[in-house]
């Protein structure tokens, strides 16, 4: 439809001389917030909110023509709008900006949303390239959005074991009750308008790659051309005397917090590991269960991955919600009736009482239905790639948790790191390089966990740290950490002092090195946080 001239509205949001280069200014038109940001003399306007959960990018970290979310580190270009980093699918608006008479004027048209979903192509009927991608989350759905917009025209088939199209898995061990409609990724409208097909409820068991082809557990099998296996990784069971109970739950897929929820709410859980997942599950269920116990084997949560003083922390946010631990503990026995769980015993004899018991231990990569494959794997059976997501196999690639890749902010060091925003990284490089389009992952790490309505926010890779700096205060939860390595910065964490893990997310980004000397340093304007 031809665009008229009353579909736009063009306001004076401020004084050239307002902004200097380097900053941005939240501003509005026709009462549509927009950010306005001034780079090399240069005015532009994108959307003022993040298209992963509705953050406000005033408060986030500038760098350049890029903005950097405050709440969970997606990356906008503030030229284009385009989504350069993840969480999140969908690019920002842009809008026209004109500096007259020192005046800066934006104009908005009415018809633009707050959120952009870039261009896409579709299937071309007589192309007969096929791209299977085995799993249903972030990485596979990444992957196909970009092949589609990159014009790749050819058929895209995600298979997934899960009942639902891919959901923001995410929010299922913080709202255990949120209906899945709610969390969706995208549409099966949006879906089938780009031509990307989802197989649910598929199992793939065996992959040949010198006939190009998957079996599924139904017997049947499917062709490929280019494979992205994505199957990301489940959660360990545990190996003690009743735990294949009824009522002991792992906590993976939507049916499976569902059902932890309509179990726990107002009786007795008692959840296994201080994991990201086990406490999020706890906080959750404070409020709804009629008692939680956590068991764990550190003296406090997190103490490897966040340290002492953090984990006491959290510890203590919980406590105060009457959730009880019993730490340097573990499970001897499940004891239950009629093949329901009745009670825990701990390792020291600990009797705790229970009427749900969930499992959070650990996490095994997804890649057993490659045994006897050529697809090579590491001693933890993760899939191993190359900076490009290529397997040893020149069309098989591999992304998300399932995969081990070479992390560039540490020396392209081999690891396997369990984060929604990388997988979805995985998942776009991983089908820019099955373009032929030769694209290296460059992704910094991005975490974070919510605890009571706070959020921890988390960088880098923290694996060997040696020493940890703080700024502000733990015990007031209000704190920035940064984990040192031989005098170097390696990972920031943070608790109510945003935007500052997004500015650190920004500089490790740019392969500059941040020193133990200015971690400790008093004056930290080398944050750029103003």
């Amino acid at each position: 439809m031809a665009q008229t001239e009353c579909d736009e509205v063009t306001e004076v949001v401020c004084l050239e001389s307002e902004l200097q280069d380097g900053q941005m200014k939240e501003v509005e038109v026709d009462h549509q917030k927009m950010l306005l940001v001034r780079n090399e003399g240069q005015f532009s306007a994108v959307g003022a909110l993040c298209t992963h959960y509705g953050a406000p990018l005033i408060k986030g970290a500038l760098m350049g023509n890029r903005v950097r979310c405050p709440w969970h580190g997606a990356c906008f270009n503030t030229k284009t709008g385009d989504i350069e980093e993840f969480p999140g699918l969908d690019s920002l608006p842009t809008y026209k900006v004109k500096v007259e008479n020192g005046k800066v004027h934006v104009t908005r048209n009415k018809k633009i949303l707050t959120k952009r979903v870039k261009e896409m192509s579709c299937r071309v009927p007589g192309v007969c390239h096929a791209i299977l991608l085995i799993g249903g989350g972030p990485a596979s759905l990444q992957c196909a959005e970009t092949l589609r917009q990159n014009d790749y025209q050819g058929r895209i088939i995600m298979v997934t074991k899960d009942e639902q199209l891919p959901l923001d898995k995410t929010k299922l061990s913080k709202a255990m009750n949120i209906e899945s409609e709610k969390i969706l990724l995208r549409s099966s409208d949006f879906l089938k308008q780009h031509g990307i097909e989802v197989w649910t409820e598929k199992e793939v068991v065996s992959i040949d790659t010198e006939e190009h082809t998957v079996s599924f557990h139904d017997g049947n099998t499917q062709h490929y051309n280019q494979l992205l296996i994505a199957t990301g990784a489940r959660a360990r069971r545990m190996q003690c005397p009743g735990a294949e109970l009824e009522n002991v739950k792992l906590l993976q897929s939507y049916k499976d917090a569902a059902e932890i929820y309509q179990m726990s709410v107002g009786n007795r859980v008692v959840i296994i590991g201080t994991s990201f997942i086990g406490m999020e599950a706890a906080a959750f269920l404070s409020d709804k269960a009629a008692n939680v116990a956590v068991v764990g084997k550190s003296d406090v949560p997190y103490q490897f991955s966040l340290g002492p003083d953090i984990g006491k922390m959290t510890m203590q946010m919980l406590e105060e919600k009457y959730v009880r631990f019993f730490m340097n503990n573990g499970v001897a026995e499940i004891q239950g009736e009629n093949g329901k769980v009745k009670q825990v015993i701990l390792q020291n004899g600990e009797v705790l009482p229970a009427d749900v018991v969930i499992v959070g231990i650990g996490v095994i990569p997804n890649s057993d239905f490659l045994k006897g494959s050529m697809v090579e794997v590491d001693s933890r059976n993760a899939i191993i790639v190359d900076k490009f997501m290529r397997t040893n196999n020149p069309d098989v690639f591999a992304a998300g948790d399932v995969a081990s890749f070479p992390l560039s902010i540490r020396a392209d060091k081999r690891v396997n790191i369990g984060h929604w925003q990388l997988a979805q990284a995985h998942g776009r490089v991983a089908a820019l390089n099955m373009l032929k389009k030769q694209t290296e992952l460059h992704s910094v790490p991005y975490f974070w966990t919510v605890l009571l309505g706070k959020s921890i926010r988390y960088t880098g890779y923290g694996e060997g740290y040696t020493d940890i700096v703080f700024k502000g205060s733990v015990d007031e939860r209000k704190f920035l950490a940064f984990y040192i390595k031989a005098d170097e910065v390696i990972a920031a964490a943070s608790l109510n002092f945003d935007p500052t893990v997004s500015r650190v997310a920004e500089i490790m980004a740019t392969g500059k090195n941040i020193t133990k000397l200015e971690a400790e340093s008093e004056d930290l304007g080398w944050l750029q946080l103003t």
